[in-house]
């Protein structure tokens, strides 16, 4: 940081916070997050003009003859950052294994670091790191949708009951009733892997409902695999099948 600044040097880091904070906060009004373009602008309004401040404090840093204060100026912007650390976490929610905001989270800490350049006079380093943040979060994103990810889900598969009473009643007439094997066959087949699984029986051990846990590869736009579900209902005549996506 100079130790003098003009007007015109204080003018020139606020228009560079507002365009580059302005950025960051159209693309999280865009994708709709809580940190939207009020929130981001005033968090990197205030960390600039906590580093002005600083910076027009320098020319009074020292020890006076008859004074035992000294002023520490970096205690201002390690406090600004103290502080975004609380409005960060308050930025997170987690319910139960769902876990949201963490980007929001960060998206407001690295504005806040970008707002503290530009209010040094870092400007070079300021506009470096707009650059890289608007990448990471733009050009990022596509490439992330584009990633296949690891979904977890959890699928119960109840038994019709009126194949059931029909295999009671008709023993010489052959039904044919879902056996585990075949549903664990044909989520495989599907390219999904159990991960643990339940079955409920009646006196008879014939299968009444399965429960299991699964995980499959999928872009990150796909949670409900329609066509397989539909396929596995159309297969074995299900009654019900309730598919429930873990996050």
């Amino acid at each position: 940081m100079s130790l003098d600044i003009t007007w015109r040097d204080i003018a020139v880091r606020l228009m560079l916070t507002v365009i580059a904070g302005g950025l960051i906060g159209i693309n999280r009004e865009e994708h709709g997050q809580a940190a939207g373009l009020r929130t981001t602008l005033l968090v990197c309004l205030t960390a600039c003009i906590a580093m002005i401040q600083a910076n027009l404090l320098l020319g009074v840093v020292g020890k006076a003859p008859n004074s035992f204060v000294v002023l520490d100026l970096m205690r201002l912007p390690l406090g600004i950052l103290s502080g975004m650390g609380f409005i960060g976490a308050a930025a997170i929610l987690r319910k139960g294994n769902m876990v949201r905001g963490v980007t929001t989270a960060a998206t407001l800490w690295f504005a806040t670091v970008m707002g503290l350049c530009f209010g040094g006079g870092q400007l070079g380093l300021g506009l470096g790191a707009l650059a890289l943040g608007l990448i990471i979060l733009i050009v990022l994103k596509k490439v992330e949708i584009c990633l296949k990810q690891d979904r977890k889900a959890t699928l119960t598969i109840a038994l019709n009951q009126k194949i059931l009473g029909q295999a009671a009643g008709n023993p010489d007439q052959p039904v044919h009733i879902l056996t585990v094997d075949e549903i664990i066959n044909a989520m495989r087949d599907a390219g999904f892997k159990i991960i643990s699984s339940s079955v409920t029986m009646d006196e008879n051990a014939v299968l009444r409902e399965m429960t299991c846990e699964v995980n499959w590869p999928s872009d990150a736009s796909e949670t409900h695999p329609s066509r397989f579900l539909k396929e596995l209902a159309n297969r074995f005549n299900v009654a019900r099948i309730d598919w429930r996506v873990v996050d």
